[in-house]
Formats: structure tokens, C-alpha cells, sequence
């Protein structure tokens, strides 16, 4: 099942010379921590927003006190282990529906394969059918081997700057777009400077890519 997710299994999907639009999952397409908050509330705690990461954020509801990191490490395993009902991020669907029809589409996200399988259920069922990429690091050395084997405009949607740091280094020449799909989130990470556009929404991102497809 996992070898369905591997990056050889998305380019044997992808056509030569046609554009590629690469999205990151969570906060791009899919509002992750909105989820993980949901599912912490069940258990007694609650993300505290202060910063963009979730170890040290995780705390009790009854006493406002941090989780150990390796506690939060272990909620977020078990959160992960059947993802498949995550809410999609405002206009993501859309977009990517109005773009598919122009280029092809490839979801890369850093998951271990067995999550990837209730990942691609929930996608499947927001309707978004495209290779999906269990990634693991940097997210540049994927892009690279994506966006040469199409051979085309290819373009790299993230909300992570590091991530896009990655892909600038590593495959300069694809477009990359910063995107944090959650407005609670915004305020948190300044836009990436390594990106050629800031998308406040995905109406924005859609029309930023579209001017550019060939």
C-alpha cells in the first residue's frame, strides 16, 4: 500500500511537458491544526496559539500547564494515524479544481506512508485525485525530481518558509507561492522571502498561477 505514495509512484502519474501545481497538505489544502485542536479538546488539552509550531503549545484545559514535547509527539501519532476527516482550507478546493483543468496536480507532504492512506482518503473524498507524495525533511530534493521530469512550468505552493527555502535552493526554477491556509495562523509567520508570490487566500494563489500557465 505504502509504495502507492512514494515519489517514483507520482511521476509513473505525471505526463511529460504539461505545468505542474505541487501543494503542500496541512494549512494549505487541509486546516490541520484546526483538526488537532478538535481532537485535543477530547482529551482534556488545547493548542495555545502563541507561535507557528505545535510542541510547547500543547497545554491542559484545567490548569494551563505544557505537555512534554514527547507527550505531544505521541498526540500527534495517534491524531495522524487515520486522518481522514480534516475540514479543507477556504477556496482550496476550487482552485485546485479550476487548476487541475489547466495542469496537473501533485500533493507533497511530510507523513510517514502508513498515514499517508487515511491522507488520500481525505483528499479523495474533498475530491482531490492526484499523486500523493509522502515526504520526509526538505521538500526541495522532491520538487526537483518532479518539476524535471515534466519538463514544464511548475509551480510549489507551502505554508512552512523553510520548506520554500528548500525548493529555491534546490529547484530555483519552479514558482513558489506561500500559503498558510488558517487565519489564526497568518499572524504568526511573516511571508517567506524566498517566494516569488504571498497568497492571502487560495483565490489569489489560483489567479497568480494562472497568469503564468502556459
Amino acid at each position: 500500500m505504502s509504495e502507492a505514495f512514494t515519489l517514483g509512484a507520482a511521476l509513473s502519474r505525471l505526463e511529460r511537458g504539461r505545468p505542474l501545481v505541487i501543494v503542500d497538505a496541512d494549512e494549505v489544502v487541509l486546516r490541520f491544526v484546526d483538526g488537532f485542536d478538535r481532537y485535543l479538546r477530547r482529551h482534556g488539552l488545547y493548542l495555545d496559539l502563541g507561535s507557528y509550531r505545535l510542541h510547547g503549545n500543547v497545554k491542559r484545559i484545567d490548569d494551563d500547564t505544557a505537555v512534554l514535547d514527547v507527550e505531544v509527539t505521541a498526540l500527534l501519532e495517534e491524531f495522524r494515524g487515520d486522518l481522514d476527516w480534516l475540514e479543507p482550507v477556504d477556496g482550496a478546493r476550487e482552485a485546485l479544481a479550476a487548476l487541475g483543468a489547466r495542469a496537473q496536480l501533485a500533493v507533497l507532504t511530510n507523513i510517514t506512508p502508513a498515514q499517508a492512506v487515511p491522507r488520500a482518503r481525505n483528499l479523495s473524498a474533498l475530491g482531490i485525485d492526484c499523486p500523493l507524495v509522502s515526504n520526509t525533511g526538505p521538500k526541495g530534493t522532491a520538487v526537483k525530481h518532479l518539476a524535471e521530469h515534466v519538463s514544464s512550468a511548475t509551480f510549489f505552493v507551502d505554508d512552512i518558509p523553510q520548506h520554500i527555502v528548500s525548493v529555491a535552493r534546490t529547484a530555483p526554477q519552479v514558482t513558489r507561492i506561500h500559503l498558510v491556509g488558517d487565519e489564526k495562523l497568518k499572524p504568526l509567520l511573516p511571508p517567506a522571502k524566498d517566494a516569488h508570490f504571498y497568497a492571502p487566500d487560495w483565490p489569489a494563489a489560483r489567479r497568480f498561477i494562472e497568469d503564468r500557465l502556459l
